[in-house]
Order: C-alpha cells, then structure tokens, then sequence
C-alpha cells in the first residue's frame, strides 16, 4: 500500500477497497481486453453486421473460459497416458521419423527405459536441422537433440502450467502422479483451448466436414453435427418424443445418453443398438466421435 506525504497510508480507491473482483484493479489482462473489445462491438453501427456479432460473442465466451481456467485443473485437460506418442533415447533415426509421421506430432516426450523415466523431448525442427536436408545419418544419437520438459502434479490449475511454460518457454509438461509415474501429458496448445476453443493446424481433419463415411454404417461426426441432417442423411432415427425436442445436435444426444460428459474412449449406448465411441474429448465436451448405427432390422433385434 501507498504513503501519503504526510506518512499515512493511502486509502484504496472505492471500487476495490470491497474487495470487488469485477473492478478494473482486480481485472486481469485479458479481462480487460475482451470487455473492452466487446463494448467497441457494440458501439458499431449496424452496417458491421454478423461479423460483428460474431466477434462479440466469441469475445464473451472467451471472457467466460477465462474464468472458468480457474476451477480447471491439469488432469481436466490432459493427454491420458495410454495415448501418448513417446519415443525411447535409444530408438534409430528411422524409429524416430515413423513416431513423428504416425504421429503428427511436432514435439515428442523421450524416455530412458520406460515412460515413468522421461528424459527430456525433442523437436521435429532440431531432428530436420541436423539430419535432414541431404545430412549424413551416422552417428544419430537422440541424446544430442535433448530439450527439457516440465512436469505438473494433475491438480496444479491449468492457469498456473501456462504461466510457468510461458515463463520457461517449453510448450509441453508430463503429469507426474504421488507416485512419481507419468500419468498424462499437456501441451500449450491444450490450455490454449480452454480459452479460444479448438486450434486446427494444416494436418488436422478438415473441420468443414462435420461427418465423414468410415465404413458401411460407421461415421466419423463432429458433436456439432444437425441431429435432423445426420438422420436424414442415414435413413435411422435416432431420437423420438421429448428426446427429440430437447437434443439438437449429435453430440447433445450423446450427453443425454450418458448423463454426462463422456470421457475420451467411452462408448454410450443408444436404446436400439447404436454405439457412439468418443474419440476425442476433454473435461467439458467432445471433440469427435465415431458412430456405429445398425440397421433398422438388427435394432429391433437388439431391443429384445
């Protein structure tokens, strides 16, 4: 606190002195910026049009996320570890170049032995500065190429990690359990999200499909997918009555189904047989799902 001249203590201004975490003293930064840039949305006249709803609304629910990062911790967000794409210290050049393109990945976690004993990660860039672009691959040792990971306990907040990897400037963190075992993984663009929703990349699915055929009767949906679009498109009902003025899209199906938000790998069941399989998700909402209908006839044979 502040002196006055006279050696008294200055008092605090009146919107903070009450402890007012909406006041702009208790304002964060990003606070600030998107009330100030959904108020100069608003002032716009109407020749603006959609586009400027548009940045309005996203500007509040980015406002919303951000306070929701507070309640939000690391394992809410993280890679579990059946599902992290890890390379051992010993593993040839080969190895290496077939983890990163099975993969997609620009940065992996590297081990000693096993994945309770990482050692550090390497990135696509420094493996394709010093071995690729015509370079000679003898010698390869993906000691040399070793950059430093950080590591969070799952209930650190995810508002904390993104401070210390802003702050470290390493963009992926292994959860380590009380055991001292990697339990998940989370990268910056993981925490990103929870703030600006979903970050797509040149070799992520095309978003402008919301369904893709993967085989006969099985899809690849978007939880946004129009639930009266999918039906048509695939000839089977899949909601009747007060079911069906209460869901709109796929993924609203799938959460009145299971009551919840379904965790990444669950299959919900339909009353008649179909099968939605998570595929991708986090604490708050699906990503993507892989829908297995049967046929109208094997339905009614599933119901009995």
């Amino acid at each position: 606190m502040a002196d006055t001249s006279d050696g008294r203590p200055a008092e605090l201004p009146a919107e903070s002195a009450d402890g007012d975490p909406d006041s702009p003293e208790r304002q964060g930064f990003f606070t600030r910026l998107f009330r100030r840039e959904t108020s100069e949305t608003a002032d716009d006249d109407d020749g603006a049009g959609q586009a400027a709803a548009d940045a309005s609304r996203g500007a509040r629910e980015m406002l919303v996320n951000l306070r929701n990062m507070r309640n939000m911790r690391v394992d809410d967000v993280s890679v579990p570890r059946p599902d992290i794409e890890a390379v051992s210290q010993d593993a040839s050049l080969e190895e290496v170049l077939a983890i990163f393109q099975s993969s997609t990945n620009s940065r992996l976690p590297v081990y000693a032995e096993t994945l309770d004993q990482p050692v550090g990660l390497v990135h696509l860039k420094d493996l394709a500065l010093k071995y690729g672009f015509g370079a000679s691959f003898e010698g390869f040792d993906l000691r040399g190429l070793l950059r430093p990971l950080l590591y969070a306990p799952p209930s650190m907040p995810i508002g904390v990690l993104l401070q210390k990897m802003q702050a470290a400037r390493i963009h992926m963190a292994l959860v380590i359990d009380e055991y001292g075992g990697v339990d998940g993984l989370v990268t910056i663009e993981d925490l990103l999200e929870q703030i600006v929703g979903d970050i797509a990349d040149e070799h992520d699915e095309d978003e402008g499909l919301l369904w893709t055929l993967e085989s006969p009767g099985v899809y690849i949906a978007q939880p946004r997918v129009d639930l009266d679009e999918f039906e048509a498109e695939t000839g089977i009902r899949l909601a009747d009555g007060e079911l069906a003025e209460e869901t709109d899209t796929l993924g609203g199906l799938v959460y009145r189904l299971a009551g919840r938000v379904p965790a990444r790998g669950e299959v919900v069941m339909h009353p008649d047989g179909h099968e939605f399989e998570v595929v991708d998700a986090d604490a708050r909402r699906i990503k993507r799902m892989r829908v297995r209908l049967r046929a109208p006839g094997l339905a009614a044979e599933a119901a009995e």
